[in-house]
């Protein structure tokens, strides 16, 4: 028999784990701030944020575009189009007005770009995660992503070990539009994806829910913060990179062999604290951001290991490692060439874009002959 105390404490015991999920929340930032400086806490502060409203309002890369492909429901897609144009009209004014102290996430035009592009787009339907989306599966329990997420940050590793060579076999020179004439071009070639993904839908698939506006929003907002804070825009594939260069150096491996690892910049950040590198504290950010959330949420963290066949976990495994090693070549991610590609005027954005929903189609048909789900 229930007594009136026993009842008490049961509904008082979400009520004190989500005090302790804030307390603990702050207390990572702040942890953050003392040890390595308070622009590095503000950091973490943006990675939990960009972890929570991903998580905690379902905004994703891989399932959009997933969901545009089997259904032709471009909702998902419009709300990450919505969320690219609102950074472009604050991020390209101001890196044109920012005397070099603000970079854009730029890069050539290249064949091992557009492959690398189109093997992501592959790999990602795959884990059912970009590098984005795979930070927060993890974060919130989700098994093949924390298979994969590993796996991602070796191929990153490697995908930038040899990225000179790669690039060497032909890229066109940087090409970027700046200013509000590159607002003007970027607002103008999102709003013709917008009608055409419009076009293609069915009636009842027109209409943009409240809650990916709402999560457009707010990710544009934390990622202008993050232009503002690091000085360069949102990325992730670095920063999975770094962690396994270090782990690799660390084991006592030499890394001077390759032209990007022996760089000054890396061999800076080989030497320093992760919490000294922005893209590292936003990725630790997103992935405890979508634990806090998944925490708070009843029964959020109760996830059943999936019953998979053993060729199951070899894909997502392979796949984790392509999506590194791809995105390396690819000069980023959804979030890295795409979102942030875009968003501050580099050519490369838009091609990544084509290559990588081409290469999501083929990925959408793979995942249930990797049996990952069940044949339709």
């Amino acid at each position: 028999m229930t007594t009136l105390t026993d009842s008490s404490l049961n509904a008082t015991t979400p009520i004190l784990r989500r005090g302790v999920l804030v307390l603990a929340g702050f207390a990572v930032v702040f942890a953050a701030a003392l040890l390595a400086g308070g622009r590095f806490g503000l950091m973490l502060a943006i990675g939990l944020g960009f972890g929570i409203v991903l998580e905690g309002l379902r905004f994703g890369f891989a399932g959009p575009w997933r969901a545009m492909i089997l259904r032709r429901d471009p909702a998902g897609i419009w709300a990450q189009l919505l969320a690219i144009g609102l950074v472009t009209l604050v991020a390209l004014p101001m890196i044109s007005a920012g005397s070099g102290e603000l970079v854009g996430a730029e890069a050539p035009v290249g064949f091992a770009m557009i492959a690398g592009a189109f093997i992501f787009g592959a790999a990602m339907q795959v884990v059912l995660g970009c590098g984005s989306g795979t930070l927060v599966n993890a974060g919130s329990g989700n098994a093949v992503a924390l298979i994969a997420l590993p796996f991602f940050a070796i191929g990153s590793f490697a995908g930038a070990y040899h990225l000179i060579w790669w690039t060497d076999l032909g890229a066109l020179p940087i090409i970027k539009f700046s200013g509000w004439q590159g607002v003007a071009l970027t607002l103008l070639g999102l709003a013709a994806i917008a009608g055409l993904l419009w076009k293609l839908a069915p009636p009842e698939h027109r209409r943009l829910p409240r809650r990916l506006i709402i999560a457009a929003v707010l990710l544009a907002a934390f990622a202008i913060l993050n232009l503002l804070v690091a000085g360069q825009p949102w990325g992730v594939v670095y920063g999975l990179g770094l962690w396994a260069a270090k782990a690799a150096s660390a084991a006592g491996a030499d890394l001077s062999g390759s032209a990007f690892w022996s760089a000054p910049g890396s061999l800076d950040r080989l030497k320093n604290s992760i919490l000294t590198d922005y893209t590292s504290l936003t990725n630790i950010g997103i992935v405890l951001g979508a634990f806090l959330v998944a925490s708070w949420r009843v029964g959020g963290l109760s996830q059943k290991l999936p019953r998979l066949p053993v060729l199951a976990w070899i894909a997502a495994i392979v796949a984790g490692f392509l999506l590194g090693y791809s995105s390396r070549l690819a000069f980023g991610c959804n979030v890295g060439a795409f979102f942030s590609g875009i968003s501050t005027g580099s050519l490369h954005g838009w091609v990544w874009f084509a290559a990588a929903f081409a290469g999501s189609i083929y990925g959408v048909r793979l995942r249930p002959l990797l049996k990952l789900e069940p044949k339709p």
